[in-house]
């Protein structure tokens, strides 16, 4: 059997364990009394150790059950959440992960550098589960408790006050025992190998009158309190040899019941009986339970129709578990029910599997659009009419296939959680982390490709923006900076926002060190968004010494590039002393999107469908006065243009009615002057070549229905240029006008 799928099932899954893992630690160290949260991380490493022992991954078995130790001493009260505790954890979690990636090719040898990692961890692990550190742990919680405790360890029998936290085992040896060679005692004295025996009842009742006793005949039963730090399965195995004709009851101690109940809790999500189940927990011994299964077959016999009683009433009945136990267990069927039915709705697929698949839509998408052609051509009415219909089951099989790829931003702002945490504490500062718009959904492709930017603005918010507490203090803000991750739909693009309540940008700084670099002349008066252009040029720096964290003047110009290769933009707010938020800008989907097709010349271009806001004629009296000034007044709003086909260089003579298209991007709104208005239609983006992929004001190309190439306009970048051109020549309109008032 190819048990390779199934491997690679498990280290994906125990991926996803380990992120669960770090996030409940995380929210624990925030809430340390939190039971569901504990439950959560114990579940967690539970279910990482029982798979990598099926898969023979011993070293995470070993590992990972040290790990699961100390969280069962957690929640056991011996010891404290605190933040090295969390600390080491989180340590703990890295170290599984590092261990599961090198041991997912088959016979591969760890790395020595993990393995010397590895000890160093297990010793700290056993120094939490040392018996003198549990005991100072727990002194303070048993003192504050001793009343209840005791209170919970007496309970009234029969006028007496009998110990009621132990094990009750009842007896009732078969007739047959002695004859069998087996001495009642020998098991009595055996039992005492395992703990203490509280208290013994020896029960006459069973002995009949002497003159029909049969002295080969055992009529033995008693009734035994015993404690132990044995389970139930070992004090169970004590008997075994006389089970079959003996009556035995076990019953755990109340504090037991709790226990039981937690671990039937914390049991992987698998399709278990009542019964396995409660063996499982090891409330039920094995031999209990198929005494039990053989009872129900002798009550399917005996009545009619087959009936019998459900399996957790007969081992209540006959004294083998408490009902608390045996709800406990059902309630984690109905549990397990409902995980399997929400389960059966998911499949996992490969993403080279998805990709192709939207691969292969995009060339449906291609030769729709030029079956569609073809029939207007034709001019045929049932031709149109069917192109009409392929074309728009086309489009529902196109946006079924990008939803398949949408995931939800949380997973990758989740792990900011970890990252604050860390570096705040390297740096001394003090930093709550705020998510928000978790549940906003974009292209699975594009998170991978964002996780690096948002890890490099995450780090420089924290070093460069955040202030420590005593500067804070100083500056009349609380102690604990805040830094917020927000996700947001807006214009058909995704807005990912990294916002600090810091410093905020020192515009003289930044303008001192450009002019440093010869980036900006001494006497310049720059704007605020040239001031931020700064900021993401390379090389760029303010940082006063130079730390693990930032100071060389790498990583903002990268994020720029990675993000403007996603066809994304960035933009920069803030003032000094309040703090900065930088905006990531980015398509909701990098493979198929609506496009507006436009002509100049003999060529065709394609703006996203979002972009686009109106059309309107360029009237004949007015393209020379707008060839002049650059820009229209658009319903009293100053609207600067670009004529595309200077921007290209486009050849030949303009047509005789251009168009305008408005487009907006960014919050800025532009006019694109253009020759021909072709219309709506789905394009699929085609990357550049190597020789183009710097080319500016395009970020793609597409294939027409007609078979022709058409380029995809960067409209962020020419947006920003038209802008530009505005600024410029109103402020050569204005020294013009000064001019002629001088003279």
């Amino acid at each position: 059997m190819n048990l390779e799928p199934a491997r690679q099932a498990f280290i994906a899954e125990s991926q996803e364990l380990l992120v669960a893992l770090e996030k409940a630690l995380l929210a624990l160290e925030s809430s340390p009394e939190d039971k569901e949260l504990l439950v959560a991380a114990f579940r967690s490493a539970h279910t990482i150790k029982g798979s990598a022992g099926v898969f023979g991954f011993e070293p995470v078995v070993d590992f990972t059950h040290l790990v699961e130790g100390v969280l069962e001493r957690v929640r056991d009260g011996a010891l404290k959440v605190n933040s090295d505790l969390i600390g080491l954890l989180l340590a703990c979690c890295d170290h599984v992960s590092q261990l599961i990636t090198q041991s997912e090719e088959e016979g591969k040898e760890i790395a020595e550098g993990t393995l010397a990692t590895g000890r160093s961890l297990v010793e700290r692990l056993k120094g939490h589960l040392a018996p003198a550190g549990a005991a100072a742990a727990l002194a303070p919680l048993a003192q504050a408790a001793a009343p209840a405790v005791q209170e919970a360890q007496v309970e009234a029998v029969g006028g007496g006050r009998v110990v009621s936290d132990t094990w009750h085992i009842s007896l009732r040896f078969g007739r047959d025992v002695l004859r069998n060679g087996m001495d009642p005692m020998s098991f009595i004295r055996y039992l005492a190998t395992l703990g203490t025996t509280v208290s013994t009842i020896t029960l006459s009742d069973a002995i009949p009158e002497a003159k029909h006793m049969d002295p080969e005949s055992c009529y033995l039963g008693m009734e035994i309190e015993f404690r132990s730090d044995a389970d139930k399965e070992t004090i169970a195995g004590v008997f075994d040899f006389v089970r079959d004709d003996s009556v035995v009851h076990i019953l755990p101690p109340h504090s037991r019941i709790l226990e039981y109940i937690e671990l039937i809790e914390k049991l992987p999500e698998d399709k278990k009986l009542l019964g396995e189940l409660l063996v499982k927990s090891g409330a039920l011994a094995q031999a209990e339970l198929e005494e039990g299964l053989a009872l129900q077959q002798q009550q399917a016999k005996q009545r009619a129709a087959g009936e019998h009683d459900a399996i957790g009433k007969i081992l209540v009945e006959k004294g083998m578990v408490q009902p608390e136990l045996v709800d406990a267990a059902l309630e984690k069927q109905r549990i397990n029910k409902e995980s399997a039915a929400q389960e059966a709705n998911f499949i996992r697929v490969r993403a080279d599997k998805l990709d192709e698949l939207i691969t292969l839509v995009g060339e449906l998408v291609i030769a729709s659009a030029g079956v569609n052609l073809v029939a207007q051509r034709a001019a045929h009415g049932e031709l149109v009419e069917a192109a009409s219909t392929l074309a728009r089951l086309v489009e529902e099989v196109r946006d079924g296939a990008l939803k398949l790829r949408m995931v939800p931003i949380g997973e990758t702002f989740s792990r900011f959680n970890r990252v604050a945490r860390d570096l705040g504490r390297e740096l001394g500062k003090d930093v709550e982390l705020i998510l928000s718009g978790t549940e906003t959904e974009l292209d699975k492709s594009m998170v991978e490709k964002i996780s690096d930017p948002l890890m490099h603005l995450v780090r420089n918010a924290l070093d460069h923006g955040i202030e420590r507490p005593e500067l804070r203090h100083e500056r009349g803000k609380p102690g604990r900076g805040r830094l917020q991750l927000n996700a947001y739909h807006e214009s058909g693009s995704i807005v990912i926002e990294v916002a600090d309540d810091g410093e905020g940008l020192e515009r003289r700084k930044i303008f001192a060190r450009a002019v440093e670099l010869g980036l900006a002349a001494p006497g310049q008066n720059p704007t605020d968004q040239e001031i931020h252009r700064f900021i993401m040029e390379p090389g760029f720096s303010t940082a006063e010494q130079v730390t693990n964290v930032s100071g060389r003047g790498i990583g903002m110009d990268v994020v720029r590039r990675n993000v403007e290769a996603l066809r994304g933009s960035i933009d920069i707010d803030g003032a000094e002393g309040q703090g900065t938020i930088v905006a990531i800008r980015l398509p909701l989907t990098l493979a198929i999107i609506d496009g507006f097709a436009v002509g100049v010349g003999p060529a065709a271009y394609v703006l996203p469908l979002e972009t686009v806001l109106e059309c309107m004629e360029l009237a004949g009296e007015e393209r020379a006065r707008v060839r002049e000034s650059g820009y229209i007044n658009l319903r009293n709003e100053v609207l600067p243009l670009l004529r595309l086909r200077d921007v290209f260089e486009v050849r030949g003579e303009s047509a005789k009615r251009e168009n305008i298209v408005v487009v907006q991007y960014g919050g800025q709104r532009a006019g694109f002057i253009v020759d021909a208005l072709m219309g709506e239609f789905q394009t699929v983006i085609k990357p550049l070549g190597k020789l183009f992929e710097r080319l500016s004001g395009i970020s793609g190309s597409t294939i027409l229905g007609t078979g022709e190439v058409a380029l995809i306009l960067d409209v962020q970048a020419l947006v920003a240029r038209a802008a530009g051109g505005k600024q410029r020549n109103m402020q050569r309109q204005s020294a013009e006008e000064h001019l002629s008032e001088r003279k």
